[in-house]
């Protein structure tokens, strides 16, 4: 009678097991699908003929590619977003990667004082609103001649709490047997950190990397206030000039906003096995 019940549990068990997978997925692959109405109508209408534009349609019967043209071709200074663009997120990203990573370094592999305090300050850091540091940046911007240089947007931005907390609970569950096996062997303190421990967390670094190229990449708000000339406009905020030109020309707009978002796009494709298997590394870790 025992056996039978505790089979009857088991299968029960289960079940429950399964219902709560598949509850799982549903609810993952509903999200996504939801996130990803918005971006599948911004393309379609990028490539919608004007005729077509005034009923609704998921997939429009004819497809034109004239927008798309018309913004690489119409807009000169597309070019120059793209490039100020890329190139900002680039140095911010490589910069944040140093910075952090040699942070994160010295607070779990140096013994130095007041290493704690530090790291108690970078995670009080995060309870300030970033809104805060708006003015105090700006008029340290504006005494320094930066207004409309890269450096405006990038040297703000160098270190991130996020980064440094990221990287320090990861360096912190690598052996420390292999630190001194490295010592033993004459590395210096460098070399375990370019040779041993970089290495190690090239999934975690890659993953920060995503994230800040992205959220370097989406910035609107500070480039809007330090930015004045069109010439150096990034593409969020060259995006509002768009906008404005082409307030009554949904199709035209949606072209330039796809032309903006694409890249992004390309670089998650690129690296997305780099992210999984970051946040899954750091799953079996926590």
């Amino acid at each position: 009678m025992s056996s039978a019940l505790d089979s009857a549990a088991e299968r029960f068990s289960l079940d429950r097991e399964t219902l709560y997978r598949i509850g799982v997925y549903v609810v993952m692959y509903g999200l996504a699908f939801l996130f990803a109405i918005p971006l599948f109508r911004m393309f379609t209408l990028s490539m919608t003929p004007s005729d077509q534009l005034f009923g609704f349609s998921w997939i429009p019967g004819s497809i034109t590619v004239q927008y798309w043209v018309e913004i690489f071709t119409g807009h000169d200074l597309i070019y120059r977003w793209i490039w100020n663009t890329l190139v900002i997120s680039t140095i911010t990203t490589t910069l944040v990667l140093i910075v952090d990573s040699t942070v994160a370094f010295a607070l779990t592999r140096l013994d130095w004082p007041g290493k704690r305090v530090l790291f108690g300050i970078i995670i009080a850091s995060f309870m300030v609103p970033p809104h805060v540091n708006i003015i105090p940046l700006f008029t340290l911007i504006t005494q320094m001649g930066w207004t409309n240089s890269y450096w405006a947007i990038i040297l703000p931005f160098t270190a991130t709490p996020l980064g440094v907390f990221l990287l320090v609970q990861f360096f912190r569950d690598i052996p420390e047997e292999l630190e001194e096996s490295a010592r033993m062997d004459g590395f210096s303190t460098f070399r375990i950190y370019a040779q041993i421990i970089l290495p190690l967390s090239l999934s975690v670094i890659t993953a920060l990397a995503l994230f800040m190229f992205v959220w370097s990449w989406n910035q609107y708000l500070w480039p809007l206030i330090v930015l004045n000339n069109d010439v150096a406009y990034t593409l969020p905020v060259g995006a509002t000039t768009l906008q404005s030109v082409y307030a009554d020309d949904a199709n035209r707009l949606m072209a330039g906003l796809a032309v903006i978002s694409l890249p992004l796009f390309v670089v998650f494709l690129l690296f997305q096995d780099k992210l999984i298997s970051s946040v899954q590394m750091q799953a079996g870790t926590g």
